[in-house]
């Protein structure tokens, strides 16, 4: 069974993939788009990583990893907003999600700590 959290995870990426596929090379630059696409790509596959641990301690580790790359994440999304770059709407709908994804992450982090 996979992991909400994981789901949610990928289909941020896909959203954030989406969203760089339709702006011009020259209006967000390849940084910008690679840095989100990388922290988009990084919060499930820490998820899936920290999963795949034993030790509670170490799962712990890999959710915080995913913790701060959707922060990262949500940085450069709000940079695209700064900048009128990409779909406004678009932008706007991923923004919730990657809010969710924080809690739901933070949730499991806690339930670590017990």
């Amino acid at each position: 069974m996979k992991l909400e959290v994981w789901q949610l995870g990928m289909d941020i990426a896909d959203n954030v993939f989406e969203i760089f596929d339709a702006i011009p090379w020259q209006q967000a630059g390849s940084k910008l788009r690679e840095q989100a696409t990388d922290a988009a790509c990084s919060t499930p596959s820490n998820i899936a990583e920290g999963s795949s641990r034993r030790s509670e301690k170490e799962k712990y580790r890999y959710f915080e990893f995913a913790l701060g790359s959707s922060f990262e994440l949500q940085t450069r999304m709000l940079i695209l907003q700064r900048r009128g770059y990409g779909d406004k709407e678009a932008i706007e709908r991923l923004m919730p999600k990657i809010e969710l994804v924080q809690k739901k992450i933070g949730a499991f982090m806690n339930a670590l700590n017990g």
